[in-house]
């Protein structure tokens, strides 16, 4: 009886630790897969500039259609970060948002740019960051009020060779950046004292237009997809674009600088970054809605309507691009000796 006893008390015993094994296997597995869920709560997708310049448009664009399209089933905002044409959001991403998933940024060349340039250079650069993917391509350009007498950039070269200091340039970004490079580039190429042309700064191309707009600038250096809507309202006259063929649209009639004879090229990409630590199930989330992003119709029709043109790359691609341009970068600012 004793015998009997001991082996139902053992029987139980081992059924009661087999369920609790199970609960327990459940419970972790729940936990586990919990872990795994991305994202849990808000994205926030940081413009590092004032409302109306490129980042910011990227960065609404990009959340407007993942929202639209229904691949991201949480909220997602934009948040604007201006100072320092991106530096100042770069410091505080890089030291305090290193493993923050649910913040990410739009950037361009200027990520690369102000950590290379001489003055007001950045510490941090793309290899702080997780860079996720490039988006579109753009083009710099040259815009003067559509009443200022200056109907072509040779005339404005000309002034500029008698004189540099005699024409001031408005940029949505510092000294050194990408668009003062815009900017002074068609000078250089053309042997005038690109070192002595007044560049003003200003925190987005928003800025930089309405100083333009105003009479505080003799033209402004931006992306040519900016000035469509100001080219449309007969606001402004697009001198140049530093693209390699004419671009099209409402831009279809602006000459390239190539065509002008100055060998001057200047693409501007865009794309999203993530933190540098960013853990592997948000890249791999990323990668994922953003390769399918890419080819909504959602996705297509904002790309007509902003005027950009759609050059995806994924995370990995994206990483070797900046590389490359990060290189080509630092070639063209120790040409301009604008390298630190």
């Amino acid at each position: 009886m004793k015998s009997a006893k001991w082996r139902g008390i053992l029987l139980g015993t081992v059924m009661a630790l087999g369920l609790a094994g199970c609960s327990g296997a459940g419970s972790n597995s729940a936990s586990g897969a919990n872990k795994n869920v991305y994202p849990e709560k808000a994205i926030v997708v940081v413009a590092p500039s004032g409302p109306g310049g490129g980042w910011d448009r990227t960065a609404r664009t990009f959340t407007k259609v993942m929202t639209e399209s229904k691949l991201v089933d949480g909220s997602m905002m934009v948040e604007n970060k201006p100072g320092g044409g991106g530096t100042v959001f770069m410091a505080s991403y890089a030291t305090q948002d290193a493993k923050n998933d649910y913040k990410l940024f739009t950037g361009s060349p200027p990520v690369l740019i102000n950590h290379l340039k001489k003055e007001g250079n950045s510490p941090f650069g793309h290899k702080d960051t997780t860079p996720l993917a490039q988006l579109t391509k753009d083009y710099g350009s040259i815009v003067v009020k559509s009443d200022s007498k200056y109907n072509d950039l040779q005339s404005l070269l000309d002034d500029l060779k008698k004189d540099p200091t005699s024409v001031t340039f408005a940029g949505g970004s510092g000294p050194g950046s990408m668009y003062h490079l815009v900017s002074i580039l068609p000078a250089y190429k053309s042997g005038i004292d690109h070192k002595s042309i007044k560049y003003v700064s200003y925190d987005g191309t928003g800025e930089a237009m309405t100083a333009l707009l105003g009479g505080n600038a003799s033209a402004i250096a931006t992306d040519a997809s900016s000035v469509t809507q100001y080219l449309k309202a007969g606001e402004v006259k697009v001198l140049a674009v530093a693209s390699p063929e004419r671009i099209g649209g409402e831009l279809k009639d602006v000459p390239t600088m190539k065509e002008l004879g100055i060998d001057a090229e200047f693409m501007i990409w865009r794309g999203i970054f993530g933190p540098k630590e960013m853990s592997e199930d948000a890249l791999r989330y990323w990668n994922d809605k953003i390769q399918e992003m890419v080819e909504t119709e959602e996705w297509k029709t904002a790309m007509t309507s902003s005027g950009w043109e759609s050059d995806y790359k994924n995370s990995e691609d994206f990483k070797l691009f900046l590389n490359q341009q990060n290189d080509q970068i630092a070639e063209l600012l120790h040409a301009l000796d604008m390298a630190k």
